[in-house]
C-alpha cells in the first residue's frame, strides 16, 4: 500500500540517525553545545585548536591536547603545501569553490600520520593557493609555528595578520567548526558508515556544503547589503522584496526556531575587532528593519537571523574574498566533519534509511 509522507518524514527533521558526543543543536532554545560547552562561551575562551582537540578527543576516545593539535595542524599544512605541485593542475579553469573540491579530492592517506590532520591541514593551504592563484600569484608556504587562523590568514592574504584579525577568524571558526546533524555532516557520516575512509568522507561532507541551502549563504548576505547601499533604501528596498516574495538571505533557519546563538557570537567578533570596512552600524539597522518586517509579515513564527548573516560581515571585514567564502567556512568544519566520521566509525552502523514507494505497482494475477 503506498503511503505518502509528510514534508517533515521527507526531510528526516527530527529523526536520530546517530549517537554522538560531538555536539547538540537545540532549536527551541536557541542553544548550540560543542563537546559539552555552549558554544558562546568557548568562542571567548578556547582556540580553534583546543576545540578540535575535545572533538577528536570524544569521536576516537583518545588523550588529545591542544599542543597537540597545534603541532600536527602546522606539520600537515606543510605537508599539503609540497603536494600542491599535484593537487592544482586539477583546478584550472575552475571557480575557487569547485577548485577547492577538485583539490581536496586528490588528498590522500599518509604512511603513519593521523588522517584527521592531515586533513584539516591541508584545507587552508589549499584555499590560500587558489586565492593567491586566481590573483595570478604563487602560494605562499605556510608557517607551522603559528595558529591555524593565523597561518589561514597570512595565506590567503599574503601578509602578517594583525591579532585583532586573527582572534577574530579563530572565534569564527570555534563558532562554526561543528553543528550537530547539518547536512554535510550527514554526508560524512554517510559514507563513513561504508567503511569508506576518511578523505572521501569528508570531501563528500565538502560537496554538501556548496549547495545554496547549506553553505553557500553568506556571499549573497553581501550582495544583498550591496543592493541597499544606504541607510535611506532599507525599508523600501526591503519592503519590495519582500512583497515580491523574495528569500532574504541570512534570515531564518531549518532547526532554530529563535535566534540563531552563533550569530550573537560572531556579532561580538566584529564589535571587537572594529575593522575598517566592518560597517556594523548599517548592518544591524539592516538586521533590525528585517527582523520587524518578517515579524509583521509573520507574527506567529518571524524568522531570525542566522549564522551567515555576521559570517559575511566578518569574512568581508578581514578582506577575505567572497569567493572563497564557502572554502574558509569548510576549513573550520573540517574539524567537526573529521570528528563525526572517526566517531561514525568507532560507534555507530551503516546508515540505511527505508523510502515510501509511492509509485504505480505492478500487476496482480486477479487485475
Amino acid at each position: 500500500m503506498n503511503m505518502h509522507l509528510t514534508k517533515s518524514q521527507i526531510g528526516l527533521d527530527g529523526v536520530p540517525a546517530a549517537e554522538t558526543v560531538l555536539s547538540h543543536v537545540d532549536g527551541e532554545r536557541g542553544e548550540l553545545i560543542i563537546a559539552g560547552e555552549r558554544v558562546g562561551d568557548l568562542a571567548g575562551q578556547a582556540s580553534f585548536e583546543s576545540v578540535t582537540a575535545r572533538l577528536w578527543n570524544g569521536a576516537t576516545g583518545k588523550a588529545v591536547t591542544e599542543a597537540d593539535v597545534r603541532a600536527w595542524l602546522g606539520a600537515a599544512r606543510e605537508r599539503a603545501f609540497a603536494r600542491l605541485p599535484q593537487l592544482l593542475p586539477a583546478t584550472q579553469g575552475l571557480s575557487i569553490v569547485d577548485g577547492f573540491r577538485a583539490a581536496i579530492a586528490g588528498l590522500r592517506a599518509e604512511n603513519g600520520l593521523d588522517h584527521e590532520a592531515t586533513l584539516v591541514g591541508a584545507f587552508p593551504v589549499i584555499a590560500g593557493a587558489l586565492v593567491q592563484q586566481a590573483r595570478g600569484h604563487r602560494p605562499i608556504a605556510p608557517d607551522p609555528n603559528v595558529s591555524h587562523a593565523a597561518d589561514t590568514l597570512r595565506m590567503l592574504l599574503g601578509d602578517k595578520p594583525e591579532p585583532r584579525n586573527v582572534a577574530a577568524l579563530d572565534a569564527y571558526f570555534v563558532t562554526v567548526c561543528d553543528h550537530g546533524m547539518n547536512a554535510s555532516t550527514f554526508t560524512t557520516r554517510v559514507v563513513a558508515s561504508t567503511q569508506a575512509d576518511l578523505f572521501a568522507a569528508v570531501t563528500a561532507g565538502y560537496c554538501a556544503l556548496t549547495g545554496p541551502l547549506h553553505g553557500g549563504a553568506p556571499e549573497p548576505v553581501l550582495e544583498m547589503l550591496d543592493a541597499i547601499g544606504k541607510r535611506e533604501r532599507i525599508k523600501p528596498w526591503v519592503d519590495d522584496a519582500l512583497a515580491r516574495g523574495e528569500r532574504l538571505m541570512g534570515f531564518g533557519h531549518r532547526v532554530y526556531r529563535v535566534r540563531d546563538p552563533r550569530a550573537d557570537v560572531l556579532k561580538a567578533a566584529i564589535e571587537r575587532l572594529s575593522a575598517d570596512g566592518a560597517d556594523l552600524p548599517f548592518a544591524s539597522e539592516v538586521e533590525a528593519y528585517i527582523r520587524e518586517a518578517l515579524r509583521r509579515k509573520n507574527p506567529t513564527r518571524p524568522l531570525e537571523t542566522n549564522v551567515e548573516f555576521f559570517t559575511a560581515i566578518l569574512l568581508d571585514a578581514l578582506a577575505i574574498p567572497r569567493q572563497a567564502f564557502t572554502p574558509i567556512f569548510a576549513v573550520a568544519r573540517a574539524a567537526g566533519w573529521t570528528a563525526h566520521a572517526l566517531e561514525q566509525r568507532r560507534t555507530g552502523r551503516l546508515i540505511r534509511p527505508s523510502s515510501s514507494y509511492v509509485g504505480r505497482m505492478p500487476r496482480t494475477a486477479d487485475n
